[in-house]
């Protein structure tokens, strides 16, 4: 049995005086690929941000890598290896691709070379001069907010909804990335709107529903649980 790379434990988490997650528990082994499922507003993404200490206040156990974290600062916990793509995706809209690829802090070994990131997203590479933020398709961000991360040597993955409004071809391109990642040993939580994009990549799932786990089960599962899918997800 893999190791836990993130293990939560009865995790509560709010914004001011609203409280999101009521008593999330889950577990994250090495080198897996899991996928947080549910409507808008289940707390998917809440349960990313209080991963990282990006919420209002956090009660319950997140541990990452055998280290009790709750209590610790975003920096902190980042230097454990984390990476945090947001559905935002935050790049420097006035800089090229290479300026964007070049700024990221290491936060462990490992991270990837700026030829090793053009080899992983060939649309980057014909981007990298010429090409300020602002000027890229929503999905040569969504590639560049990606391989920024890689750089900086993070080996747990946090994606937050990587295919929203994106081309069909571009979401397979992302399929194509994260099974690389995996090949590679990389850790990743990804959270997803689109089922028929993560169905095929992760190894786990966990179905939320108003700030908890209403399921979870696995990749060999999948197609039993069809029908509590299209309850809960209208899939």
């Amino acid at each position: 049995m893999a190791e836990d790379v993130l293990a939560i434990e009865n995790l509560h988490a709010w914004y001011g005086e609203s409280h999101i997650l009521h008593g999330v528990s889950l577990e994250v082994r090495k080198g897996e690929v899991v996928t947080l499922l549910g409507r808008n507003g289940s707390g998917r993404t809440t349960t990313l941000k209080s991963i990282l200490g990006l919420v209002g206040r956090r009660q319950g156990s997140i541990v990452i890598e055998g280290k009790e974290t709750v209590s610790w600062p975003t920096h902190r916990i980042a230097h454990l290896g984390l990476g945090y793509c947001p559905e935002e995706r935050a790049i420097f809209s006035s800089l090229s691709v290479e300026e964007n690829l070049t700024l990221p802090p290491k936060i462990g070994e490992g991270g990837m070379s700026v030829d090793e990131i053009y080899e992983m997203f060939p649309n980057l590479r014909e981007r990298r001069k010429t090409a300020q933020g602002t000027k890229l398709s929503g999905g040569e961000q969504q590639m560049l907010a990606m391989a920024r991360i890689l750089r900086t040597g993070a080996h747990l993955l946090l994606l937050d909804e990587i295919t929203e409004g994106l081309a069909p071809v571009i979401v397979q391109a992302l399929g194509r990335v994260i099974v690389k990642l995996k090949e590679r040993g990389f850790t990743i939580v990804l959270v997803e709107q689109n089922f028929r994009f993560a169905a095929p990549l992760a190894d786990r799932f966990y179905v939320m529903e108003h700030g908890k786990i209403a399921e979870s089960f696995s990749a060999h599962e999948l197609e039993s649980k069809t029908k509590m899918l299209r309850e809960y997800l209208g899939v």
